[in-house]
């Protein structure tokens, strides 16, 4: 894992995309460039500093400006009556002229390679790392459709400019104008392998991933905002974790995460979401096998057993090495 640096930025403009949905530009303070981005990449972004990292009020947001504009990052926000206050402080708190301390860009939700079709699937504010891909898409000539599902048209950001740019390769469902997204049939062309990028709320994402069962392998691209409903695995046992960098071996308990352990025994590890869904704390694997319970690696790159992330998943062995 390669260290990130802290980077900070100033709010330089401030607009409402939807009911409920802020965009926020952001730009250096000096107006030096921003660092360079593709698409489907997101940032952390630290809202109220804690006393220690660990106590930071900071979420993930996706890029869904112009990659190639490095003067402005672009991110929309939704706010969550009932979230853990990231998006409610965004919307009441954050002004204009405001600094903010962010980190990245990264990515593990990037448009496939190539020149085939691709369908983008997006739900709510799940449409902001599509339109970087639409852009990218549509550049390069590829053909491509976009199922975007709402609970309003007042409430899905980014519609309008969507449906008067593309026309008919847009296609819109508004819950409350009694259209409906059917997700099979919507995905046929998937069981040939055209690619699927699929981003929004749980219950959208499940749907796709249990159709992607039968659809060739790594035909699915999916980015979650919050974790998968957990797995069956196997019961929480020691096990030891060595980090060959700092030249420690350490046990992880039962009730702890291997990021607790390494970050108390004082190992430089980034971290962020701590719930599995943003990849900051994303470790290189040397040896041993892992009980892989995030939300970001595909079932090809679980399967590789060359990264882990140290929040969530575990060890499905007696003893794991680590690049750290």
């Amino acid at each position: 894992m390669t260290a990130e640096q802290a980077l900070e930025v100033v709010v330089i403009r401030r607009e409402q995309a939807a009911d409920g949905v802020v965009v926020l530009e952001l730009g250096s303070p000096d107006g030096a460039s921003l660092p360079s981005w593709s698409p489907g990449a997101h940032i952390d972004v630290v809202l109220v500093p804690g006393a220690t990292p660990q106590q930071n009020l900071e979420r993930q947001y996706s890029l869904c400006g112009d990659p190639a504009d490095l003067a402005v990052w672009r991110i929309g926000v939704l706010r969550e009556p009932d979230g853990r206050g990231g998006s409610a402080h965004v919307h009441d708190a954050v002004r204009v002229g405001d600094r903010l301390v962010v980190r990245g860009p990264r990515s593990h939700f990037a448009l496939a390679d190539g020149d085939s079709p691709v369908l983008f699937v997006a739900g709510g504010i799940g449409i902001t790392p599509m339109l970087p891909m639409i852009a990218a898409a549509d550049a390069a000539g590829r053909d491509w459709r976009l199922a975007y599902a709402g609970r309003s048209r007042a409430t899905m950001a980014f519609v309008d400019e969507l449906t008067s740019a593309h026309g008919d390769r847009v296609e819109v469902f508004a819950a409350d104008e009694g259209e409906r997204l059917d997700l099979a049939v919507w995905t046929t062309p998937a069981a040939d392998g055209v690619p699927v990028h699929c981003c929004g709320p749980a219950r959208m994402v499940d749907q796709v991933e249990a159709l992607s069962a039968a659809w060739p392998a790594d035909t699915l691209h999916r980015e979650r905002f919050e974790p998968k409903a957990a797995a069956d695995h196997a019961p929480d046992v020691a096990f030891e974790v060595e980090l060959e960098l700092s030249g420690l071996t350490l046990t992880v308990p039962p009730d702890r995460s291997v990021l607790e352990v390494v970050e108390e025994a004082g190992a430089l590890v980034l971290s962020s979401c701590r719930e599995g869904t943003c990849g900051t704390c994303e470790t290189p694997v040397i040896e041993g096998v892992v009980d892989h319970r995030d939300s970001v690696l595909t079932p090809s790159e679980q399967a590789a057993n060359t990264a882990m992330m140290i929040c969530v998943s575990r060890a499905a062995c007696p003893r794991l090495v680590l690049e750290l």
